[in-house]
């Protein structure tokens, strides 16, 4: 009871000292958003309500957010606000504190002492005028506390706070101020930073240095008003972590020394990784072989992909916080063609042949695969990653009963397992060309379903917003060969035909696939710049 009448003075004097400090005063509160066990204490129900007694009113539909949710926003609080939004989350503090020690006192205790750096709270630019006062309940929400606790990071590293958190508020369904926007393959030839960096390096080699691919991952950022990162790499790191040799052919593409295409190649595969793994099994069916090698999962991703999760880690502290920096990886039936197919294919006869023909040896394979990706997904997160997206970039390949046999079941189960140990992790899914799967999609544990440009905008997101999910997408990439004024325009129409006059909830803009190398890097510019000026007032 002394500790808590002694936290209660302390935090209660913080909001004292915004008094003193006036409109220019930074709000703390010792709560803090990291780790996720810290907030896993607090009672939710109890920060609501301490967030609502004795608060300033606010507009409806308006809230007070983590400096961490905000790009570059200053405060303008009046005294009279600062000072009952500090008590306010004092007494949102104490009460989860106390209700904490109630429950578990060491274990409270031991929280609140670690809670380490503050939570810095502050308005946003747009609502710099003081609020208005009333000590009557507040018509609008400001339930800070209950805010703060959805910011969840799984990384154990202590990264510079966020800035700029559009995209995972879009994901969680709460209101931004402008459209949230990242570009597949934003990081690519297209930029002439790139071309300049990468003239006299290897490719698969600068994946592997996590200084270079962090230089590498910023450049887009650095140049753009972006919304997000995603980190430099490539989907067929999983292959190469499993033996196979791969090399960069300048008019092929990634080429495959031996491919994996038919049972006795994989048997071979088999026997390979559980000879690197230390485990041989001579003599064993393959279906044991195959559960030998998922109950090793771990050792297959790590310490062969190490170098991915190293550049993730330097990436986000590069970042300082100035946007979310995503993980991916490619989804199995895509990596499984590129190994029948031994690179990329036109015909895809090769993965026809395998699936329909030998359909265990198939699945044998992405199970595999399926169970390396989530645990791939995993280290990523742990690394540092805030959002995953799986790319199922060969969806549409082959028939629609090939995908919902060969790749539906296994992108389901990344999901489902990146869920069971991450809960609040945004997924994202992309099935290139299936789009007669979305409603599979929707129906999966992904967040985010990424359309391609062949469906209908509008429709979709309306489709998956019935079904909790956001939707990311998907403008035609050949806009960009448009001159900046019809950027702007198509843009401008595309998103007012999609979603009215008003900035949508659970929607990320993106193209419906990656840059090209020929695109104009000021034309992305133009298109960043108009998804950014949709419903703005």
């Amino acid at each position: 009871m002394i500790t808590a009448i002694g936290l209660a003075t302390a935090l209660t004097a913080v909001g004292l000292i915004g008094f003193e400090a006036g409109a220019q005063t930074q709000v703390y509160t010792a709560v803090q958003a990291r780790p996720a066990t810290t907030m896993a204490s607090i009672n939710r129900g109890v920060l609501r309500a301490a967030a609502t007694t004795a608060a300033p009113q606010v507009p409806q539909g308006t809230s007070i957010v983590p400096q961490a949710a905000l790009q570059n926003e200053t405060s303008s609080f009046s005294q009279v606000n600062t000072v009952f939004c500090g008590l306010t989350f004092a007494a949102a503090a104490i009460a989860a504190y106390v209700t904490a020690m109630a429950k578990k006192p060491a274990e409270a205790v031991a929280l609140m002492a670690a809670a380490g750096p503050k939570l810095d709270i502050q308005m946003p630019t747009s609502l710099a005028a003081p609020l208005p006062f009333s000590h009557s309940r507040p018509t609008g929400t400001i339930a800070m506390a209950a805010v703060a606790s959805e910011i969840v990071e799984y990384s154990p590293i202590k990264f510079p706070p966020l800035k700029n958190d559009r995209l995972l508020r879009t994901v969680r369904g709460e209101p931004v101020d402008r459209i949230p926007i990242w570009i597949m393959r934003q990081a690519g030839r297209y930029l002439p930073e790139y071309r300049q960096f990468m003239a006299d390096k290897e490719f698969f080699q600068v994946c592997r240095n996590p200084k270079q691919v962090a230089e590498i991952t910023l450049q887009p950022v650095l140049r753009y008003d972006l919304d997000a990162s995603i980190i430099f790499s490539d989907i067929l790191v999983i292959p190469q972590a499993m033996g196979c040799s791969i090399t960069l052919h300048p008019e092929k593409g990634p080429v495959f020394k031996e491919p994996v295409d038919s049972r006795a190649a994989w048997h071979k595969m088999q026997d390979e990784l559980l000879q690197t793994l230390g485990t041989p099994m001579p003599g064993a069916t393959s279906a044991d072989k195959n559960a030998a090698l998922i109950a090793n999962v771990g050792k297959l991703v790590s310490p062969s992909l190490d170098y991915v999760y190293a550049a993730i880690t330097e990436t986000r502290m590069q970042l300082d916080g100035r946007v979310p920096l995503l993980g991916f990886c490619g989804a199995p039936m895509t990596l499984a063609i590129y190994m029948i197919e031994g690179g990329g294919s036109r015909t895809f006869a090769k993965s026809s042949r395998l699936m329909n023909g030998d359909p265990q040896t198939a699945h044998e394979m992405l199970t595999v695969l399926a169970h390396m990706c989530a645990h791939y997904l995993s280290n990523q997160i742990k690394a540092g990653a805030q959002a995953v997206q799986v790319f199922d970039s060969y969806a549409g390949a082959l028939s629609p009963d090939i995908w919902r046999e060969f790749s539906l079941p296994y992108m389901k189960l990344i999901a489902e397992l990146i869920k069971k140990e991450f809960p609040q992790m945004p997924t994202i899914c992309f099935a290139k060309d299936a789009h007669y799967g979305l409603g599979d999609l929707a129906a999966s544990a992904y967040d985010v379903v990424a359309l391609d440009s062949s469906v209908d905008l509008g429709a979709c997101h309306r489709q998956m917003a019935a079904q909790g999910k956001a939707v990311q997408g998907n403008f035609d990439p050949t806009v960009l060969y448009a001159p900046p004024e019809k950027i702007t325009a198509i843009v401008s129409e595309g998103l007012k035909e999609a979603f009215g006059t008003t900035i949508p909830t659970k929607y990320i803009a993106n193209m419906g696939h990656g840059m090209s190398p020929d695109h104009d890097p000021v034309h992305l510019g133009a298109f960043i710049d108009a998804v950014h000026a949709f419903g703005q007032k």
